[in-house]
């Protein structure tokens, strides 16, 4: 069995790196191809932030003082379902888009 000539290996170039690096990555606003979109119900919430955790789009805050404990930004929300999947008391429920804007519309 022949071996092969060894090469050497390409030196990578050193680069600066101008701040901490991004765990988080930034989401696009998701516009009206959307066709569902999380619903808390507040009093089942526990606060407990495991639908903040696995988010993708990183559009969850969780506040543990007497506001909503979960507030979700639906102008970034992807309505993927992940947050409704992982919570661990089930409060957050995927509603159909288009009920949920007739539902805004009226009470408004």
């Amino acid at each position: 069995m022949q071996r092969r000539p060894e090469k050497p290996m390409k030196t990578l170039k050193s680069c600066k790196v101008l701040g901490p690096v991004a765990t988080i990555f930034d989401s696009a606003n998701t516009g009206s191809w959307r066709i569902e979109r999380p619903v808390v119900k507040f009093e089942d919430c526990i606060k407990c932030g495991t639908c903040a955790r696995y988010c993708p789009a990183n559009i969850i805050d969780i506040f543990k003082d007497e506001r909503e404990c979960v507030v979700i930004d639906y102008y970034y929300c992807k309505g993927c379902g992940i947050c409704a999947n992982e919570c661990p008391v089930g409060c957050i429920e995927m509603v159909d888009e288009r009920s949920a804007r007739k539902n805004d519309l009226q009470n408004a």
